[in-house]
């Protein structure tokens, strides 16, 4: 498991670099194209980094504000800083590998527990929450005498 890891850990970067050095440095290439490539990708991943940081920031707030938690924010945030990563890494493999990372779907949490203690949908993509209406609500009047 070791060698898997430290051939992941060295294959990866050298794979980059014969790429970049292919590109650039081929029969057609051109170096100024490959610069200004890796120039791009680096600028968007540090956008999309920023953009992850605020993005949770306000989703959060807003689900807090409605009373409920979002685990998707969370998820939707954490795929953008890994995707934000790999284009900030210099290479092509990677870049794609980002935009997979952004491109793919992800599900929202499905089953949402109500009060009774079964699984509803009620909660889909504003995240978990309990309805009121399906509990038990005693209405009255409080008085502290």
């Amino acid at each position: 498991m070791r060698f898997v890891i430290l051939a992941i850990l060295i294959g990866f970067p050298t794979l980059e670099g014969a790429l970049l050095w292919h590109f650039a440095a081929g029969p057609h290439g051109h170096a100024a194209w490959v610069l200004a490539w890796l120039a791009f990708s680096a600028i968007a991943g540090i956008v999309l980094i920023k953009q992850a940081r605020f993005s949770l920031v306000s989703r959060l707030a807003q689900a807090l504000s409605q009373g409920t938690f979002s685990i998707a924010a969370l998820v939707d945030s954490f795929r953008t800083v890994i995707a934000g990563l790999l284009l900030i890494f210099p290479g092509f493999i990677s870049d794609l590998m980002a935009l997979l990372i952004l491109l793919i779907p992800i599900r929202e949490p499905a089953l949402v527990r109500s009060s009774h203690g079964t699984a509803s949908m009620s909660g889909g993509a504003r995240g978990f929450r309990r309805d009121a209406s399906e509990g038990n609500v005693i209405e009255g009047d409080f008085r502290r005498e």
